[in-house]
This record gives structure tokens, C-alpha cells and sequence, in this order.
């Protein structure tokens, strides 16, 4: 069975930046179903399709697959208005993998510090850059962005 394990959390400084690649991210969601999301994903000449079970905790089911450039444009265009644009960052600390979004277009602003575990109960050394945790609240899901921009939010919480 295909288990991500994530949490997120909010980025409080920059410092991160001198330390990470970016890749340049679209994405969009073909449906608005809360209990599940089907994904299009193009970063440069790759793309993807991802559907996502609801989340319990950290936890979700995830099934990812490669699909052709062309074709996920043309999915793209299917998708309901909101389409995520963001660079996403990796970089390493304390020996594991992070990676930070940096959100564009009506989400510019938000910047969401992600990390994949292999376990629920994994211990992480938090960055300095890393603030308050995310990982259940649903504002902070792309699903979510995409039809609810972080640009548009009458409360909008930019730091940790």
C-alpha cells in the first residue's frame, strides 16, 4: 500500500535559502471532493498524476504516476480554476530531506517547510527556519489553496 507520511510547517526566515535548489511547480486539481484529491503535477518536462486518500494525522494514502507532458497539459485545462503555482526547495538538515514550498501567484506569501517520514513516531530535529506545525490543518493542504487562495484569507498567518 502507498503510505506518505508528511508534516508541514510554517517557515519563520530565510535562512534556508542559501542552502536549496528550486524546481519550478503547476499544478491543479480535478476535483473538490475534501475526502480525496486527483492531482496533475508538471514541473519542467516531467508530470504526474496523483490521487490522495484522506488524511489521518500525518498520514494518507498516495498514488503517484508518471503520465506524458502533453497529456497532463491537457489535463491541466480540465482542472477547476485555481491552479497552484510554487518553486519547491530541498535541502538537507541533520541528514534528512526537506523541502520548502514558495508559493506564487494568489497564494504568494506562504511559505510551507515539508518533511516525509518513513514512520509515524520518526523523530526530526526541527531547522531554525521551521515554525508552527501545519500538518492537520487543512487551510494548508494545495487541494485547498488552489479554491481558497492564502492571498485572499482575512487572517492570514505568515509566520510561526
Amino acid at each position: 500500500m502507498a503510505i506518505e507520511i508528511e508534516r508541514k510547517f510554517l517557515v519563520v526566515n530565510e535562512s534556508w535559502r542559501p542552502l536549496a535548489t528550486g524546481r519550478e511547480f503547476r499544478q491543479g486539481y480535478l476535483n473538490d471532493d475534501p475526502a480525496r484529491s486527483v492531482r496533475v503535477r508538471i514541473a519542467g518536462q516531467e508530470a504526474w498524476l496523483t490521487v490522495k486518500g484522506p488524511s489521518r494525522k500525518a498520514r494518507r494514502l498516495e498514488f503517484e504516476y508518471p503520465v506524458p507532458l502533453e497529456d497532463a497539459r491537457d489535463l491541466l485545462g480540465l482542472c477547476r480554476p485555481g491552479i497552484i503555482e510554487k518553486t519547491r526547495y530541498s535541502l538537507i538538515h541533520e541528514g534528512r530531506e526537506w523541502v520548502i514550498d514558495e508559493f506564487h501567484g494568489a497564494n504568494r506569501g506562504l511559505l510551507l517547510a515539508e518533511i516525509e517520514l518513513d514512520d509515524d513516531d520518526d523523530k526530526i530535529a526541527l531547522p531554525p527556519w521551521a515554525g508552527r506545525e501545519v500538518t492537520e490543518d487543512t487551510r494548508y493542504f494545495n487541494q485547498y489553496l488552489s479554491a481558497h487562495p492564502f492571498g485572499e484569507w482575512k487572517e492570514s498567518p505568515r509566520t510561526g
